[in-house]
This record gives structure tokens, sequence and C-alpha cells, in this order.
């Protein structure tokens, strides 16, 4: 079954396109990190912890996902609720300045999980997504869900 709702177009962020920035705001948007997050590193302390291993990135998969737990077929994304659009219907409405760029750019990123989150289940992996969140303030049910998952086998909590 392929994923076949059109694709959102982003417009690109640069002054041809009206959209305006400061060094600042370049600035503290180039130190926003993409991976190795303090959340990413929290959860992946705690799995090691109980003695799971995993790879990280990996870049053979779609959407490299954060963790990948290979001999369970689990791939686990901890998406930040800025970027992959938490409580969106809400939140899109507090967008202030440029949102004809933000608005697409993060309903853009929510249609990009979906797709990589079916071409994973095509390819027999099962998905977890937690919210940076979730991780910061329930550690330990996330890692629960993840130890009910690998001793049982199915998301059935």
């Amino acid at each position: 079954m392929a994923y076949n709702e059109e694709r959102i177009k982003v417009p690109r962020f640069n002054e041809e396109s009206g959209f305006y920035t400061t060094k600042k705001r370049s600035r503290i948007m180039s130190r926003i990190k993409g991976k190795n997050s303090k959340p990413e590193m929290i959860f992946r302390k705690a799995l090691w912890a109980k003695g799971v291993r995993y790879r990280v990135n990996n870049k053979n998969l779609p959407g490299k996902p954060d963790i990948t737990i290979k001999k369970y077929k689990l791939a686990i994304f901890i998406d930040g609720e800025f970027w992959h659009g938490y409580n969106w219907d809400e939140r899109k409405e507090t967008i202030k300045s440029n949102r004809g760029f933000w608005i697409p750019k993060i309903e853009r990123n929510i249609q990009r999980d979906k797709e990589v989150n079916q071409q994973l289940a095509q390819m027999g992996f099962t998905v977890l997504r937690f919210w940076q969140r979730e991780v910061k303030t329930d550690l330990k049910k996330c890692i629960n869900d993840v130890m009910v998952y690998l001793q049982t086998g199915s998301l059935d909590w």
C-alpha cells in the first residue's frame, strides 16, 4: 500500500521568497540539534542500562530512526514537539511570524513522518514514536513500552 497524499510544498526560506531573518535568529537556528539531543541521550542511556543493545541513526532505513533494534525489527523515533507538530491543530494558530514558511514546513514534516512509518512497516519494522516531552517527564513509561514490546512482540498496552 503506497502513501499517496499529495506532497506538501515548502517555500524556500530566503529573502527572495519574502522571508527575512536576522543574524541572531540564524545563530539560534544553527544550534538546533538533529541528532544526539538530550532526550535521545537520556533514552539511549536508560535502554542500555536495561541491557538493550541498539544502533543509532541507521542510514540504511527510511527516516534514519534515532534508535534501531534490528533483532526485533523495531525503529524508535524521539520527536521534537515543534518540528514534528505536537498538538498541531492548536499550535499552528500560535505561530506569529513567517507563517507562510513554518506552517507548510511542519505539515510537510508530519507528512514525511507518516511516509516513513509506512515504509518501515512495509519492511516489517514496528515503529515507536515518543515526544521529547514524554521522555523528559516519564522516561520510565517510555522505556517500559519498549521493554514490553521486546518481551511480547506486540504493542497491546
